[in-house]
């Protein structure tokens, strides 16, 4: 597997690594049809280079979703080109590079502000209203199941190291430490009065 080290002047990767091309084309009557593509691609960590063309890194992983998607874009009515980029020249290589660290980063970013925002404010509001009880205990920890699936699939996507990281990871643990204290508040009140 390549390894890729970021320089503030430059970013340098090795020269055999490859990458996944997707250039397609979908009916434009539908913009339906044209969203589902975007959403599968999105959802792999595909970079859009320009409109209707995607790139990955090259991963059998990865390269399985991508012909997924150009079955689901010729099931659409559409056509796609896939190829496979071994000679990339360093402008584009960067540019690769850096899309995907800016793509999982403005992630991270906003798992930080679910969590910050949402989150916390969900847990103040609840501690406000007084509503210590089992049933909402319940629903702010299904919430903090989804913040750590969400971070499980943008740092699986996070090829690489983008910034944000660390940050995102402690924010998630800030909110299951908050979690943990309101739901000792509803055992107290709730359980430790009989």
């Amino acid at each position: 597997m390549a390894t890729t080290r970021r320089t503030k002047a430059a970013v340098t990767t090795p020269a055999t690594e490859a990458w996944l091309l997707l250039i397609y084309k979908v009916p434009s009557d539908s913009s339906r049809a044209r969203v589902a593509v975007w959403r599968e691609l999105k959802r792999l960590g595909g970079f859009y280079v320009q409109q209707a063309v995607c790139v990955l890194p090259d991963r059998d992983d990865l390269r399985a979703g991508m012909e997924k998607v150009r079955e689901r874009v010729a099931e659409l009515g559409g056509s796609s080109v896939f190829l496979t980029l071994t000679d990339v020249d360093e402008d584009a290589r960067t540019q690769f590079v850096e899309g995907f660290r800016s793509q999982s980063a403005k992630e991270y970013a906003e798992i930080v502000e679910e969590c910050e925002t949402k989150f916390v404010k969900e847990i103040e509001f609840e501690r406000f209203r007084e509503n210590y009880t089992f049933e909402e205990a319940e629903e702010i920890r299904q919430d903090l199941e989804k913040l750590r699936r969400w971070l499980a699939k943008v740092e699986g996507r996070d090829w690489m190291d983008a910034d944000g990281k660390e940050l995102a990871r402690a924010k998630v643990a800030d909110c299951e430490r908050l979690l943990e204290e309101f739901e000792a508040d509803v055992y107290e009140r709730t359980e430790g009065k009989v």
